[in-house]
């Protein structure tokens, strides 16, 4: 089973005004409500994708409610540690450029917070915890580290999926698998990483230093994969984008969906381009039947020592 934890999910609250006018009445167009978080965005897509997922984490108040019904409509399994606090919503207001207002995380109390350990407690050597998104402040500075340190004590794989100074905290655990992309990259070693070969070589320092699979994702660049035994390039296939909310999140997803079905880290690494590239294409998060057509166009090469090949 693949469990996502989410300790700071949201609700997303998307406006879309034709003219916004500051301090004036604005009336909206449309507006839609999602579920939002890095690990419920990677649980729906294993769910899409076929695979057994959990998405734990934090949960209160009424939209704590709507996330999980959210998810329960489809179909994706939940096990939220409940809080008293409200979990926030985040606004989004778009009127020819993007606006956001992120609202404040519910304080998580000490006898919450251990909750949530428990559960991870109980993962076995057949499991994978993926941690993704930010961590409210009134949690301790070590708590991702917590999680991570309780459920490798029961086997369990780990993927770390955040980025900026949460990321650089948690390398040290040595997780299965990180997908910074090439700016999370060049902040977390304090250097420019604007080419594949960069990316490579930069990568290639965190695997030295214990990190086992990194993906690093270039937008239109496409894509470097780095473990001990490789390196491998993709080039993301043409199309339109529609949507690069959840693209990230997609690649994760597919690249543990692979892994967990017995295929071979640079097989999944194809994979999980295609389904970053597709839910890219896409409006919302992709479909299996999205991924599927594009993974024929996505195009990977190896790096020999040498060069490519």
């Amino acid at each position: 089973m693949i469990y996502t934890c989410t300790l700071n999910p949201a609700v997303d609250y998307v406006v879309r005004v034709e003219d916004f006018q500051a301090g004036g009445l604005n009336r909206s167009e449309s507006a839609d409500l999602y579920a939002g978080g890095k690990g419920i965005n990677v649980s729906r897509l294993l769910k899409r994708l076929g695979s057994d997922t959990c998405a734990i984490g934090f949960a209160g108040g009424f939209t704590g409610d709507f996330i999980k019904s959210e998810l329960d409509r489809e179909g994706v399994f939940h096990r939220f540690t409940s809080v008293n606090g409200t979990t926030r919503i985040n606004v989004k207001l778009k009127s020819g450029t993007e606006t956001e207002i992120n609202g404040p995380a519910p304080v998580i109390s000490e006898e919450e917070a251990n909750r949530l350990v428990q559960v991870t407690s109980e993962l076995t050597e057949r499991d994978w915890l993926h941690i993704g998104g930010s961590v409210p402040s009134s949690l301790p500075a070590d708590y991702a580290g917590t999680l991570i340190d309780t459920a490798r004590k029961k086997g369990a794989r780990v993927v770390v999926d955040t980025s900026g100074a949460a990321l650089k905290e948690l390398l040290p655990y040595n997780p299965f698998f990180i997908k910074p992309n090439h700016h999370e990259l060049s902040e977390l070693l304090g250097t420019d990483v604007n080419t594949k070969e960069e990316a490579a070589l930069i990568a290639k320092k965190l695997i030295d230093g214990g990190i086992e699979n990194v993906i690093v994702s270039m937008g239109g660049e496409g894509a470097v994969f780095v473990n001990k035994e490789s390196v491998y390039f993709a080039s993301p296939p043409t199309g339109t984008v529609k949507n690069t909310v959840g693209a990230g999140d997609s690649m994760v997803a597919a690249f543990m969906a692979k892994i967990e079905a017995g295929l071979e880290p640079h097989k999944a690494f194809h994979w999980a381009v295609a389904a970053g590239s597709a839910t890219a294409f896409s409006d919302d998060l992709c479909t299996k039947a999205e991924v599927e057509q594009v993974y024929s166009r996505v195009k990977i090469m190896k790096l020999e020592q040498e060069g490519t090949q």
